[in-house]
């Protein structure tokens, strides 16, 4: 099923981890309603990029979350964000900048997550930009763009 031009369901939903671990990943309707709002988002940045997006993380059912290690309340487990990387646009520093750069551009979380970046368009549209930082596979997140 596709959710916009260029963005699937299963691209959407997919996880080697569920499928290793056997989880079921299948959203509810809902969920899908929220996937198909990210994806009109997804489309925009993949529009003004001008680049293909690989998505390396998209819904995650609570189980998957929790074995994944993500925070209860992440904006995954509703279908509201997608990790995703662009490489032949760039790193996902490059990319954060650039999307934090765009006036009018309307988005929850953008955050320079390591080899990923992160885009969450949850319902209170905070235009929140941050960096995550790992220690020991834990992440910590501070406001901004680290340089």
């Amino acid at each position: 099923m596709q959710l916009s031009p260029h963005f699937s369901l299963e691209e959407m939903t997919f996880s080697s981890t569920a499928v290793r671990m056997g989880l079921d990943n299948t959203p509810s309707p809902e969920v899908v309603a929220n996937l198909t709002t990210l994806c009109k988002t997804l489309e925009t940045i993949r529009e003004c990029l001008d680049e293909p997006m690989t998505i390396d993380s998209g819904y995650r059912s609570p189980a998957l979350n929790a074995a994944v290690h993500g925070v209860p309340t992440s904006a995954h487990v509703s279908g509201w964000a997608a990790d995703f990387i662009c490489p032949t646009y760039g790193t996902p520093l490059e990319i954060v900048k650039e999307i934090a750069s765009w006036d009018g551009f309307d988005f929850d979380q953008i955050i320079q997550e390591g080899t990923w970046a992160h885009i969450s368009v949850a319902p209170t549209m905070r235009r929140q930009v941050l960096t995550a930082t790992f220690t020991n596979g834990v992440a910590s997140y501070h406001q901004g763009i680290a340089p």
